[in-house]
């Protein structure tokens, strides 16, 4: 059974940081696309970086610059480091996990940003 199990996610005031980890038990972890989306309350799910297998990423405009995806093929493992946080990154971060029409998700972590 596949899963994706977020952690990191918390209270954190503006401009601190907080470093997202998502733990997957899937085989061949290393040939997905690994991605993070937040979803905040009355707006739709967004994409908030994605990395590939090869290790290619993209990002949502807001937060280039602050936010950075990786990943630790070894460890079955996506990060999100997110730094300079705002109170508009505050939302439930998602995992996602994509290969062709292969589609995992995680349950959520909780970002807020407030003082």
């Amino acid at each position: 059974q596949v899963q994706l199990v977020e952690s990191g996610g918390g209270l954190v005031q503006p401009g601190g940081s907080l470093r997202l980890s998502c733990a997957a038990s899937i085989v061949n972890f290393a040939v997905y696309t690994m991605g993070w989306y937040r979803q905040a309350p009355g707006k739709q799910r967004e994409l908030v970086a994605a990395i590939t297998s090869g290790g290619n990423t993209n990002y949502l405009d807001s937060v280039k610059g602050r936010f950075t995806i990786s990943r630790d093929n070894a460890k079955n493992t996506v990060y999100l480091q997110m730094n300079s946080l705002k109170p508009d990154d505050t939302a439930v971060y998602y995992c996602n996990a994509g290969y062709g029409s292969i589609r995992w998700w995680g349950q959520g972590t909780q970002v807020t940003v407030s003082s």
